[in-house]
């Protein structure tokens, strides 16, 4: 019986290494086998392609931001142009003791805070209403001097344009000073108009400005404006600005140090710097060989990179990068991701084996556990 006994050992040792390893173990997603099952060859539903110079030229497209030439064309503002709403002061010196406006103890006239109504027009004593929006402040000078030099001799007259309320723009978003803003001089691009604001509360690097022109709706990436001067439109009345944290994500899965959904970091977002945005890979369970991106693409982009012409509508793609290869790091660090990518690191063989032995061991010691308290109750411990 002893004998007998012995050899049950083994049987069950083998019996318990067999059930354990066809379990479902945890794992963090599914193995490579697992994955290339569903291939379109395999009568799946994805597409998988293995990340090459090719693959890599076809998929790099970038999200396309700038101005259109209808925006970056508009010329600037006169800082002196007269616009509805704006505040004119008027000083009108007169060549006689007992002028039309000036008092007897003076020959001049101060017209404090002359608005500029809806209309355009101002209205002066004895000169009438008088078309300023459009002209310059020089201009309404002259028109002015004309029209009282019919009522009293050699009028001399200033003009000045005070802060008002004409020319505007409004400010909102992830900025330093929401609010509005007047166009003045140092203010008629966009650029600094936003200095002006306090610049941008968010990294320069993931900012967009979006500027909305009466039924136009504009964006540019916040550095574009210094890298490219002509992005640094100039602003009209009634624009208004906001400025947004770039939306775009990936999800991380696997073999990584989070899962989790990542928001861009750089306008641009290559494989390898998605990899270490996210912690690397964990060196104790990742396989480098089973990178994958799992995406979905649109028509025309599939088409190219499977070099077909038949394919309709958006198509499931999975792209593989084995980090291993020779040029493998070269081919990640030129694959793009793009926003709404799911990056995926397989687990490494190794590692569902190395579970399959925890958890055989932690069966076993159970096991013994009942051997010993049944030898006991036999006589055969």
């Amino acid at each position: 019986m002893t004998s007998h006994y012995r050899w049950a050992r083994p049987v069950a040792l083998l019996l318990i290494v067999t059930i354990v390893a066809g379990c479902g173990l945890p794992r963090s997603g599914p193995n490579k086998r697992e994955i290339f099952a569903g291939s379109v060859l395999e009568q799946g539903d994805a597409f998988i392609l293995t990340v090459n110079d090719r693959v890599t030229r076809a998929t790099s497209v970038t999200p396309s931001l700038g101005f259109s030439e209808g925006f970056k064309d508009a010329g600037l503002l006169g800082s002196d142009t007269i616009r509805p709403g704006d505040t004119l002061g008027l000083t009108i010196w007169e060549n006689v003791e007992d002028g039309l406006l000036a008092d007897e103890a003076t020959n001049s006239t101060l017209l404090e805070e002359v608005q500029v109504d809806g209309s355009g027009f101002i209205f002066v004593p004895y000169a009438g209403r008088i078309r300023a929006a459009g002209n310059t402040p020089e201009a309404v000078r002259r028109i002015v001097t004309e029209r009282l030099a019919e009522q009293t001799p050699d009028p001399q007259v200033e003009v000045r344009r005070l802060a008002g309320d004409g020319a505007t723009v409004s400010i909102a978003g992830t900025t330093g000073a929401p609010g509005v803003y007047p166009i003045e001089r140092p203010t008629r691009t966009l650029s600094s108009m936003l200095a002006s604001a306090g610049g941008v509360a968010i990294p320069p690097e993931v900012a967009q400005v979006t500027v909305v022109r009466g039924e136009h709706r504009e964006t540019v990436w916040f550095q574009d404006l210094y890298e490219n001067p002509r992005f640094d439109i100039a602003l009209r009345d009634g624009d208004r600005i906001l400025i947004e944290e770039d939306s775009r994500a990936f999800t991380v899965l696997g073999a990584t140090g989070t899962q989790a959904r990542v928001p861009f970091e750089t306008h641009t977002l290559s494989a390898v710097e998605a990899i270490a945005q996210v912690g690397g890979l964990v060196t104790s369970a990742a396989d480098p060989t089973g990178v994958f991106v799992f995406r979905n693409e649109p028509e025309e982009i599939a088409n190219q990179v499977l070099g077909r012409d038949d394919l309709i509508g958006t198509q499931r793609m999975v792209y593989v990068l084995d980090l291993t290869q020779p040029n493998g790091m070269f081919l990640a660090r030129d694959f793009l991701i793009r926003d709404g990518d799911t990056l995926y690191v397989t687990e490494a063989p190794f590692t569902q084996w190395n579970k399959v032995i925890s958890a055989v061991t932690g069966t076993l010691g159970t096991v013994a556990t009942f051997d010993t308290a049944a030898g006991a109750l036999d006589g055969t411990e």
